[in-house]
Parts: structure tokens; C-alpha cells; sequence
């Protein structure tokens, strides 16, 4: 995820944002327990420190834009927003805490997580799938599947919280959440088993 411009942002943009980051930690602290990923966990760390800063700001900023008592009522309930969306990323910093136990010591997680309605999987995209080349928002992938794209990892590298402008490359290990009807969809695909299909708008933007 890119850095925050905190300087020029108003508090309902920071307050988007505090949203955002709040989902998407709480996304990567589940997959860094299923998938034991202390790079994962990692990122939730420094994402917590992206809230704290950004927590930080709405409240200097709050305090600034407040003239009157309306004023100060309104921003209040930003704040308690803020403030739930700052408990939630501290909540996902504590999840990724049970990494340091032993896999053997928290199958309950799994076995929990295996339950839910949605979840978190991992697939590769494979060299003949011809998602390859294509970017995530040419694709549709979250309309088409259900499934949204929580991480890529690319090579040694990890893009958390792709943007829609992303090209999908052979090879890379994609950390996805939905439904299992979806994920077998989207892996259908991934493998190169299905091709992703066109529809008749597609064909016309290519003429």
C-alpha cells in the first residue's frame, strides 16, 4: 500500500483511508496465521503504525477545523469512527501475536477460520492462464468471482492491497478472500484449466 499524503488530506479522507487500512489488516492478520507468513504478520506491524499516524492527524486536524459548537459535534462523530477503526487494527495487530505459537498449538484458528462464510486462500497464477498480462481491473476479478485480491507475492516482494491497475504476472502467488464456489472458480482460471471469458464490450474496446 502507498504512503498516505497526511499533509493535504481532509479528515474525511484520512478517515476513508483509516477504513480501508483497518479491512485490509484484518484480512493479512488471518492469512499470516493460515499460511504461518512472518512477512505477512510484518505488514500488519507496519500498517498499525500507518493508523497510529493517521489516528494522530484527524485528531490535530479535528481540533484545528472545530470554530464552533456545531462544529465540534460534528467532528466528534468522525472521531468515535476513528477511533472504532483504530480499535479494529489493534485488534489484527494482536491476531498476528499468535504467530510466534506454535502451529501445533493454534488449529483452532484454522479450524475457525475453515467455517466462515468467506475465505482466505492462496493460489498461482499459472504460465498458459490467460489472466497473465492482464491488469486486475481489465480482469474484473472481484465482479466475475466474488473473490477479492487481498495480496501478491512477487518474487521476494509483496504488493498488499493490489491496485486495480496491477498486471497480473506468471508465477505470482495471489492471497484471495471469498466464498469456496468462488476460489474454485478464480483457480480455474489461475491454472489455465478455463479462459477467462469475453464478453461482447470487451471485444469492442479491443477493435
Amino acid at each position: 500500500m502507498e504512503k498516505y499524503d497526511l499533509a493535504h488530506a481532509t479528515v474525511r479522507e484520512m478517515l476513508t483511508e483509516m477504513k480501508d487500512i483497518s479491512e485490509i489488516m484484518v484480512d493479512l492478520a488471518y492469512a499470516s496465521i493460515m499460511f504461518d507468513s512472518e512477512e505477512t504478520a510484518e505488514e500488519v506491524k507496519n500498517l498499525e503504525s500507518d493508523m497510529e499516524d493517521l489516528s494522530k492527524n484527524i485528531r490535530i486536524k479535528a481540533m484545528l477545523s472545530a470554530r464552533t459548537y456545531k462544529d465540534a459535534t460534528k467532528l466528534s462523530s468522525l472521531l468515535e469512527v476513528a477511533a472504532a477503526s483504530r480499535r479494529i487494527s489493534n485488534a489484527a495487530g494482536d491476531i498476528v501475536q499468535l504467530i510466534q505459537c506454535e502451529v501445533n498449538k493454534r488449529p483452532f484458528l484454522t479450524f475457525i477460520l475453515r467455517e466462515a462464510e468467506e475465505k482466505i486462500k492462496r493460489l498461482i497464477l499459472m504460465d498458459n492462464s490467460d489472466m497473465v498480462g492482464r491488469s486486475v481491473k481489465e480482469l474484473g476479478v472481484e465482479s466475475e468471482t466474488g473473490m477479492r485480491i487481498i495480496a501478491i507475492k512477487r518474487g521476494k516482494r509483496w504488493i498488499y492491497d493490489p491496485e486495480e491497475e496491477i498486471v497480473l504476472k506468471a508465477g505470482d502467488t495471489m492471497i484471495v478472500r471469498g466464498t469456496d464456489d468462488g476460489y474454485d472458480i478464480l483457480r480455474s482460471y489461475a491454472n489455465g484449466e478455463e479462459k477467462w471469458p469475453i464478453y461482447p464490450d470487451d471485444e469492442g474496446e479491443d477493435d
